[in-house]
């Protein structure tokens, strides 16, 4: 009763002093206001500064730092919701082939299972996909992010994997190397000048251009890339790790400079 009454006073008094109470108010909803307008939630769920943030790849082998294109924007927000979900924490990289790429974002290996088959193609994932954004300016030289996906035979549209990605190594190549692939994968599409040179001294995976989509690039860490892929894995056709490499933790950071 003490409560109550107590309880009842305050509001006689908040109603006889209206003034103060109303003032208080409108100041904290003026400073709500701003911080909303400062960052405002996007229909998708992200706050708009999410977008200009890079994000952290925390691995037992080290940390990788990623920058997404603002030139895929689907792509872009499915991963940063992804991250901020903590989605990708605990999972393997479930498939590694030196000289190519190392891929990762199954959610059924989490709970490891050494000998279990994983997905290849990005089969498994959060059960949705993406429709594919390929863009002439982004391609897969050495560092590119991609999206794995289901092979053509039962994704013609080539739509992306909902969770998987992939980072690439890459070997070099020449230009009898650069043809072949122009020739026998890219079905005569030819790699533009600008890229082979990238190819031919940086290196990547250039027969995978306009299948798959890149949609981001590493900034840094390319060291720990390197030591990912050079883990003994069982081979083909699974490629799987025969030592457990995990990412421990995904975030989102202050941009790089």
């Amino acid at each position: 009763m003490i409560v109550m009454n107590a309880r009842r006073s305050m509001v006689i008094n908040d109603v006889r002093r209206p003034g103060r109470s109303m003032v208080g108010m409108a100041v904290l909803a003026a400073v709500l206001m701003f911080a909303v307008s400062c960052n405002p939630r996007l229909s998708n769920g992200l706050r708009k500064k999410d977008r200009d943030k890079d994000v952290a790849i925390m691995t037992t082998r080290g940390t990788i730092v990623i920058r997404l294109s603002d030139s895929t924007p689907l792509h872009r927000d499915n991963f940063l919701l992804l991250v901020r979900k903590g989605y990708y924490d605990s999972l393997l990289f479930h498939r590694v082939i030196r000289n190519f790429m190392i891929q990762s974002g199954d959610p059924a290996s989490r709970s490891g299972q050494p000998g279990k088959p994983l997905s290849q193609g990005g089969k498994d994932g959060p059960g949705y996909t993406i429709p594919a954004e390929f863009r002439e300016t982004l391609y897969h030289h050495r560092g590119a992010l991609g999206a794995a996906r289901e092979g053509d035979d039962v994704n013609p549209t080539r739509a992306s994997s909902g969770s998987q990605f992939y980072i690439v190594q890459g070997k070099r190549f020449t230009d009898a190397g650069l043809d072949s692939v122009v020739t026998y994968r890219l079905k005569g599409r030819k790699i533009p000048a600008d890229q082979r040179e990238v190819y031919k001294t940086m290196g990547g995976a250039p027969h995978l251009d306009q299948h798959y989509t890149v949609f981001g690039e590493v900034i840094r860490g390319m060291d720990v890339v390197d030591s990912i892929a050079a883990v003994p894995t069982t081979g083909p056709p699974l490629d799987r790790p025969t030592v457990e490499v995990r990412v421990l933790k995904m975030k989102l950071i202050r941009r790089i400079k």
